[in-house]
């Protein structure tokens, strides 16, 4: 089992000294690799639980964002060059990149570049955005009905780009003749791509099979819920005459809340709600290895929105590779 710090550069209030210690000390343990959250906005009426929906679009998330619409956290997508100059050996992506609201082109070219920056060490995360408020602050309202479909469409354009000198592409969401973009990633054939799937195995299955996806994240997952979704995964593959194999370079990954606690936590199952990864050392260990058990092989290990410094943090991290992952990994 693998590392992944995400960073809480959405926070209520976050310093760009605070990411940078937290990305540090992740390179100085080995971690596989440092990711960041894509959100454009936090509208006002979420501060009064009007969300037109929750969280994800998950049901037992309130009608509200966990940050408020006055919180002073930073856009994902900007860290992630200065992340490139700042580390030498992690890995850096941003999870997930809600694709409705770039031009896929533009995308494409701009990860290009940064995977020159980085030397190599890029991933990409897509997935399609769930809040229709975000998609009308990006310009981008008319896509909400059709936002999978522009999902497919990012992933094409982006693996033609990286792999072709020249590239064409006649689509809903973009139509343009022939040209080149510049540089191709370091990355060959290019960097792994990711997917978010928080509901649908068989759309996950479909994005893995066609587009050979490294990867699939989720979100707050219970090891039970692993099994199901590598399980589902698996069989919707079987069905559409795939040949890949989820047990041989493919990351099964999710985002989880992380804290060590002195004193237990309830961790009964309450869904995405659970104290999955918040609680003593011990609970935390025997939670890590039912998800090593579960199938899962890269944890986005995430702080907590709120209540926990980031001290805290730096701490707990120490804690987790040097006294929890061994016992995991025996």
């Amino acid at each position: 089992m693998k590392l992944a710090l995400y960073l809480p550069n959405f926070r209520d209030k976050v310093t760009v000294k605070e990411l940078e210690d937290l990305t540090a000390l992740a390179e100085e343990l080995d971690f596989d690799s440092v990711w960041t959250l894509d959100r454009i906005i936090v509208p006002e009426a979420s501060d009064h639980g009007g969300l037109t929906y929750p969280f994800g679009m998950m049901e037992q998330f309130p009608l509200q964002m966990p940050v408020s619409a006055r919180g002073q956290w930073l856009h994902g997508m900007p860290l992630i060059p200065w992340l490139a100059a700042k580390t030498k050996k992690v890995r850096i992506g941003m999870s997930i990149i809600d694709t409705p609201y770039r031009a896929p082109g533009v995308l494409a070219g701009e990860i290009a570049t940064v995977d020159h920056l980085s030397n190599g060490r890029v991933n990409v995360g897509v997935g399609s955005g769930w809040m229709p408020e975000e998609f009308a602050a990006a310009s981008a309202s008319h896509i909400f009905p059709k936002r999978h479909k522009h999902v497919r469409e990012t992933l094409e354009i982006m693996q033609g780009i990286w792999t072709n000198d020249i590239f064409e592409y006649h689509g809903e969401f973009a139509d343009f003749a022939p040209s080149g973009f510049g540089a191709k990633p370091v990355q060959k054939p290019h960097p792994p791509i990711y997917f978010s799937g928080l509901k649908d195995p068989k759309r996950s299955a479909n994005r893995i099979a066609k587009y050979g996806l490294a990867g699939w994240i989720g979100i707050q997952d219970t090891p039970t819920e692993i099994t199901r979704w590598k399980q589902e995964i698996g069989r919707e593959l079987q069905e559409l005459g795939s040949d890949r194999n989820l047990e041989d370079g493919f990351d099964m990954c999710s985002m989880i809340w992380f804290t060590i606690t002195d004193q237990e936590t309830d961790q009964t199952d309450n869904h995405k709600l659970t104290n999955l990864l918040v609680g003593t050392e011990k609970q935390i260990t025997d939670r890590l290895k039912a998800y090593k058990e579960a199938g899962m092989n890269m944890p986005l290990i995430w702080p907590p929105f709120a209540d926990v410094p980031v001290s805290k943090t730096l701490d707990d991290l120490k804690r987790l590779v040097n006294d929890i992952m061994p016992k995991v990994n025996a």
